[in-house]
């Protein structure tokens, strides 16, 4: 089973996220988009009962069918702290993954990666203590800057840190609509986080594994608020 260590506060937090980022890999390119399987995991919270319902949902990339999924809930283990986040929903997430029979090529999160205020989001921290290819897909901004990208599917613009690196891109997965925020997590390039990204939202603005991860953990945690 994949664990992640729970930090007895935020000081330990972040001395945990410096190690662990300097085992992230940003020399692969990843799987080839819409092959092999692809999972999406998201989280949903109960605060009054402390409560975090995880999903992971694995789709067969070429045609998107839902192949497995399954659920974890447990007790949120650590307060909402910006930039720590990780840590509320990764051994919940874990939990969920663990109990797949299916290996995932690639993990999709409803989050960050490389673009995250200490270079280190969720994506980057499930891709290393796991060691599978992650990215992270995003639906909000968050702590860089970026110009908007065309009116058109497929249209991106880089996202910069404060410092100007590039650290993703914001994608443009259906025409006229909203973009997504797209970054690296672990063993994937930037080209090929947009173009899975892109590969899983053939019909709406969120790639499908999210969609269906986001849906699922809804459910558990409504399942689970019944019996508590």
């Amino acid at each position: 089973m994949t664990t992640a260590k729970t930090p007895a506060d935020e000081t330990e937090a972040r001395a945990i996220q410096d190690e662990l980022r300097r085992s992230v890999v940003l020399d692969q390119p990843g799987p080839p988009p819409g092959t092999g399987f692809v999972a999406g995991v998201d989280v949903a919270y109960d605060d009054e009962r402390d409560l975090v319902a995880a999903a992971a949902v694995v789709l067969d990339a070429a045609t998107l069918e839902v192949v497995e999924e399954r659920t974890a809930v447990g007790r949120v283990s650590f307060p909402y702290v910006p930039g720590l986040l990780a840590f509320r929903e990764l051994p919940t997430v874990l939990s969920a993954l663990d109990a797949l029979t299916v290996t995932p090529d690639l993990v999709v999160c409803d989050g960050y990666g490389l673009a995250h205020p200490r270079g280190f989001g969720l994506a980057c921290h499930l891709g290393v203590v796991t060691g599978l290819a992650s990215i992270g897909v995003a639906k909000n901004p968050f702590t860089f800057t970026y110009e908007e990208p065309g009116a058109r599917r497929g249209d991106a613009a880089p996202l910069r840190a404060a410092d100007g690196a590039v650290v993703g891109r914001a994608l443009r997965t259906q025409d006229g609509i909203k973009a997504v925020y797209v970054s690296v997590g672990h063993r994937v390039s930037l080209d090929n986080a947009c173009a899975h990204t892109l590969a899983l939202s053939p019909r709406y603005r969120l790639p499908e594994t999210t969609r269906r991860a986001d849906a699922l953990c809804r459910r558990a945690l409504r399942e689970a608020a019944d019996t508590h």
